[in-house]
């Protein structure tokens, strides 16, 4: 099928093949022979097609180009163009009403009622070309009802905080390889981030940590920007907030366009970051956390940022509003813990999280309620509340409470049994005994040996896969400790599961491999 060409290319192709003529080189009383002889001649047209051009097209042409030049030869408009044609107004009209009232409906179908009602058709091309003279195309008709975005922006840093969470790399936790998630907010003016930190878990309490941590280093923001999830509409967010004198703002339902100022720094993190991490396997939360502060500090805040065309750093501490500093005492109260708990009427404590915690003996038997903060590690005192009034009831402080009398147990009863056990096992003892005496089974020893695939073996074959060389040396110190604790929690490892991790793994890392490793174990175990 032709192609679509520019006048310019026609003018071009035309100009070209008559230019002997234009310039003199061809004697003028050899005109038409020269015509002739391009007319039984093959030439590639700018619409990608090879033909003969006709001798009377060729006399036109030249005509043009010997009176007016190249630009004689450039096509005129139809006087109509752009015009509905004769007997097609009503169809084009029942066409673009059709497209009116229903945005996503296509030609295809407009054809077909155009065809039942009026037995005619509109090629597809005509009919979007008065489609979009009426403004009755799907972009238009759809996006009246969206939103006209704007950049994010304040005048002041600290007026707005934007935050949210993003999937982190995966660390090591003991011998076992978790995921991490990224909690962060960041300042909306100098693109400061005033708080961020990598966790083990996504929930209300890491949000608390970072907002907390975001508080006590730079005072309350004037306004607080987060995602509509659930974890962000807690009680306990919103009273803080208020106590601090935050409005607390949340992004529109199925519209994620609205947070695109953290997720721009999640992409940064990502490509910048995150990638070095993985490269390097950084193997624990703790040094997951220092690099990336390190990173923030020295790395993000220190760069020219493509918006504002100065460093994150520079334009924060410039334009800051004045401190609002929080009393984080006051503050922490919001967001701590609660459980109902009966007081024991014996020990006179309650019992939480595993350990005991002993209150005012005026309080026994009675039904309380105990507050604690989440992040006190480790929790020594608790506050006790009336569940019903919320009065304060006073403290409780962690006790080592006496073994419970009830729970010891029951003394053995006198008497000779039937069944000696004692006399069994002595018994068993001497056959044992006298067996060794006759000397060694070694086939007995070997098939109680102990068949476990040798550390070293197991780091040389990652090595090897990893594609290391020098065996167990290639691993640093601390990666040997880590791949040796993984070891010894596993005692199924073989080289045939080492080859499918290396082969499954995301990255050839570390971290990535022991991840796998670790799921493909837990496969077998559930077999």
């Amino acid at each position: 099928m032709a192609k679509r060409v520019s006048d310019e290319s026609w003018i071009v192709f035309w100009a070209s093949l008559l230019s002997p003529l234009y310039f003199g080189e061809v004697d003028p009383k050899q005109t038409a022979r020269f015509l002739r002889q391009l007319a039984r001649q093959e030439h590639l047209f700018p619409d990608g097609t090879r033909r003969k051009p006709s001798l009377s097209t060729l006399w036109r042409k030249w005509k043009k180009l010997r009176t007016g030049g190249p630009e004689a030869l450039r096509r005129k408009a139809r006087k109509d163009r752009g015009t509905v044609r004769q007997g097609r107004g009503r169809l084009v009209a029942r066409a673009v009403e059709l497209k009116k009232d229903q945005c996503r409906r296509s030609w295809i179908v407009i054809n077909q009622i155009l065809q039942v009602e009026h037995h005619q058709r509109i090629p597809k091309s005509t009919l979007y070309r008065h489609l979009r003279q009426a403004g009755a195309t799907r972009l238009k008709l759809e996006d009246v009802s969206k939103p006209i975005r704007g950049r994010w922006t304040r005048d002041r840093s600290n007026a707005l905080w934007v935050g949210d969470f993003e999937d982190g790399p995966r660390v090591m936790l003991g011998d076992r390889v978790v995921k991490t998630y990224l909690s962060a907010f960041i300042d909306c003016h100098s693109r400061y981030i005033v708080a961020a930190r990598y966790y083990l878990r996504e929930n209300t309490d890491v949000l608390i940590d970072t907002l907390l941590r975001a508080w006590s280093e730079h005072g309350s923001s004037r306004e607080l920007y987060v995602d509509n999830a659930k974890v962000y509409h807690g009680r306990a967010l919103r009273l803080a907030c208020l106590a601090v004198q935050t409005r607390l703002r949340y992004r529109k339902v199925r519209d994620p366009a609205g947070g695109g100022l953290i997720e721009s720094f999640f992409r940064t993190a990502q490509s910048q970051f995150e990638a070095e991490v993985r490269a390097h396997s950084i193997l624990t939360l703790e040094k997951l956390n220092q690099a990336f502060s390190a990173w923030l500090a020295v790395g993000y805040h220190q760069t020219n940022h493509s918006e504002i065309r100065e460093t994150p750093k520079q334009r924060y501490e410039r334009d800051r509003l004045p401190p609002r500093r929080v009393d984080m005492e006051s503050v922490v109260t919001y967001f701590h813990q609660r459980a109902l708990r009966t007081v024991h009427r014996t020990y006179c404590d309650v019992q939480l999280q595993g350990k005991f915690y002993r209150v005012d003996a005026k309080l026994r038997g009675d039904r309380i309620e105990v507050r604690y903060d989440p992040f006190v590690t480790p929790l020594e005192v608790v506050l006790l509340y009336d569940p019903k009034t919320g009065a304060y009831l006073g403290k409780g402080v962690c006790h080592n409470r006496p073994v419970d009398p009830d729970q010891q147990p029951a003394a053995a009863k006198t008497g000779t049994p039937k069944f000696n056990y004692l006399e069994l096992l002595i018994e068993q003892h001497r056959d044992q005994l006298e067996r060794q005496a006759q000397g060694l089974d070694y086939l007995a020893a070997m098939s109680h040996a102990d068949r476990r695939w040798p550390f070293p073996d197991f780091a040389r074959r990652l090595a090897s896969r990893l594609g290391k060389s020098g065996g167990v040396s290639a691993f640093s110190a601390n990666e040997l400790e880590t791949l040796h604790r993984f070891y010894l929690r596993h005692s199924r490892l073989t080289a045939v599961l080492v080859d499918r991790a290396v082969a499954a793994a995301a990255a050839p890392t570390i971290t990535d491999v022991l991840f796998q490793l670790q799921l493909f174990l837990e496969e077998e175990r559930s077999e």
